[in-house]
């Protein structure tokens, strides 16, 4: 399974800037798909604070919670991915 993720984290940002090479449309896509994983990111963060805090639940398991959320590790993974993506396209314009 670490494999997987080294792997992953490794081959799915260059697939990304080699389909961006091959349609600029598929920019635009990851563009959106990042907009909409920020916003479910943020949202599922912000409401599991509030929600510790109005319950008055302020314990270390209660907030480490939020990692049992598939949404939020599924997001949390395109944002990171999607980082490094951005990262290969700016270091291929400063050749």
């Amino acid at each position: 399974m670490i494999i997987f993720f080294i792997l992953g984290s490794i081959l799915l940002p260059l697939l990304m800037l080699y389909s961006q090479k091959i349609s600029t449309k598929f920019n635009l896509v990851y563009n959106i798909l990042t907009i909409i994983a920020i916003l479910v990111f943020g949202n599922i963060a912000s409401l599991s604070i509030y929600k510790v805090i109005k319950e008055n639940s302020v314990f270390m398991t209660t907030i480490h919670a939020i990692f049992l959320n598939p949404f939020f590790l599924i997001t949390g993974a395109y944002i990171g991915i999607y980082v490094l993506y951005r990262m290969l396209l700016l270091s291929m314009e400063e050749k």
